[in-house]
């Protein structure tokens, strides 16, 4: 057969109003639009990637931008060459001589990649005829362990260690690919805890959790500790002393200020405390994980890249590893960071919500689960129910637990309807929203 070329792109600046009804909300971020920079990449087999990475409103535009100045590090390429070498594509991306600059492998760059990165699987799961979680749980550790680039990280784990840790999962492989295709992997609901819901929505929430079937909640928290004590007094009411509940503060905190604004929220029972502090701040996180155990520190949404994964993982500033679909260099980064958790022995509770981190997310919990980290034992992945519908292959969450994507690819295409509507600014939706505003 020919091989088939990556002829083009499009790319969409893609933004949800969820702002107005305060989705999303945390204590820093307190009104975000869900959004996201959509590329489709084209090829001369009709065959298309979709990928994308997550934003919250402003600045889309920018990751967009930087989509566009990559595209020709891409476009020209076959899908042969990228899988006969795919750690020399991704580094031919993340370390382009020029590029690097606006870096290395973190911020708005990063981002981009992502998107691009994300793609090129899509593609290459669509290629396959599998879900992108089935292509990399089928394919051989040598392979698997050649996608990923250890720039960095070779201290804590280098290219022989990977190998022998893949290598050591793959005699019961074939059980964990059964189970998660009958049962799924446990998700947690953020749905109930957005800082900017009133409380009979915090409640009606709650009931909707536990009628769904979870078993975790998680709430945001960093305003005004009386209303964090009061909602956590809710969200424990109607959640019952045996479900687990997680506070997230997004970073609001300086290091102190973190280990006393636990303290009262303490006696609810909490298992995780998210983001306290600067997604930067190893020292940081390390110290207020010693401080206030034995409540765990979760981080890794934000953090840039695998060295810095490293770093927090050797601390113990990262007791819960959060690791993102789209913060970082996209399935490659990622799968570098499932080595390194393994490595630390810190499960792996991916970051979701946004739009189409769920989507992706579904895939990334099943390759940790089966080639890496060979445990559901206290392991949960985030789920947030806003836009599923937009997608073409939505996330599936039944009983309080992901089940295993089934069609070709990486779940991340958009419906033609949604991006034609929702395209900012000159998106119908959106016009719409200026008329209006200027109306009132």
């Amino acid at each position: 057969m020919p091989p088939t070329t990556i002829i083009g792109a499009e790319i969409t600046d893609l933004r949800f109003p969820t702002s107005e009804e305060a989705h999303g909300s945390d204590a820093v971020h307190v009104d975000p639009d869900y959004s996201a920079a959509y590329v489709v990449l084209h090829t001369d087999a009709g065959l298309e990637g979709h990928g994308l990475t997550f934003t919250i409103g402003r600045g889309n535009e920018i990751v967009c931008q930087a989509i566009r100045s990559l595209l020709p590090l891409v476009e020209g390429r076959t899908l042969e060459s990228i899988r006969a070498d795919r750690r020399a594509f991704w580094r031919a991306l993340a370390q382009d001589s020029q590029f690097r600059w606006l870096g290395p492998e973190k911020g708005v760059m990063a981002l981009a990649l992502a998107a691009i990165v994300n793609a090129v699987w899509d593609l290459e799961a669509r290629a396959a005829g599998k879900p992108l979680w089935r292509l990399l749980a089928d394919m051989p550790a040598e392979e698997l362990v050649g996608a990923i680039d250890f720039h960095g990280i070779r201290d804590a784990v280098d290219e022989a260690a990977c190998l022998a840790m893949v290598k050591a999962n793959d005699a019961t492989r074939a059980e964990r690919i059964a189970r998660v295709e009958r049962e799924g992997f446990p998700a947690y609901t953020t749905s109930c805890g957005w800082i900017g819901y009133p409380d009979d929505t915090v409640r009606a929430r709650c009931r909707d959790g536990v009628r769904d079937g979870f078993t975790h909640f998680k709430m945001k928290i960093g305003q005004s500790i009386e209303d964090d004590v009061r909602r956590a007094r809710i969200i424990r009411e109607e959640i019952g002393p045996d479900r687990v509940l997680m506070v997230d503060a997004n970073q609001r905190f300086d290091v102190r200020q973190a280990i006393e604004w636990i303290k009262p929220l303490a006696p609810f029972g909490i298992w995780w405390f998210e983001e306290p502090v600067s997604p930067d701040d190893v020292l940081g996180h390390a110290e207020i994980a010693r401080a206030i155990q034995p409540i765990k520190v979760a981080t890794g949404e934000q953090c840039q890249n695998r060295v810095m994964f490293k770093q927090f993982l050797a601390s113990g500033g990262m007791q819960i590893c959060q690791l993102d679909s789209c913060r970082v260099g996209g399935v490659n980064d990622n799968l570098a960071i499932m080595a390194l958790a393994r490595r630390f022995g810190v499960p792996v509770c991916p970051h979701a919500g946004g739009v189409g981190l769920c989507e992706f997310v579904a895939h990334l919990i099943m390759v940790d689960y089966i080639r890496f980290n060979p445990t559901i034992a206290g392991r949960v992945c985030e789920f947030v129910d806003h836009l599923h519908e937009h997608f073409v292959d939505p996330c599936v969450v039944k009983g309080g637990r992901y089940l295993a994507p089934t069609r070709p690819g990486f779940s991340g295409e958009v419906k033609r309807a949604s991006l034609e509507a929702f395209a900012f600014p000159n998106g119908p939706e959106w016009v719409k929203r200026r008329k209006n505003g200027a109306e009132r």
